[in-house]
């Protein structure tokens, strides 16, 4: 498992009138364009990728590649 670094800046991914301990994902940019990921609810738990997959990930999501995943969720059901 590979060490995360102590002084990362995790970034929230939340609506700005969010309230409460989420669950929310944060993220956080690193040195050698890694990118670590990980829920509030569990921190200790950190995934980390590559900035190069993280962009592919940002544009599939933005074309709609991961839609069909909560296709007849309405108003945040899970």
């Amino acid at each position: 498992m590979a060490e995360i670094p102590p002084d990362l800046n995790w970034t929230r991914a939340a609506p700005e009138d969010a309230e409460g301990p989420g669950p929310w994902i944060e993220l956080a940019f690193g040195d050698n364009d890694l990118v670590y990921i990980r829920e509030t609810s569990d921190p200790e738990n950190v995934v980390t990728t590559t900035q190069k997959k993280w962009d592919a990930f940002v544009l599939g999501v933005q074309a709609g590649e991961f839609d069909h995943f909560v296709e007849g969720l309405e108003n945040g059901e899970t």
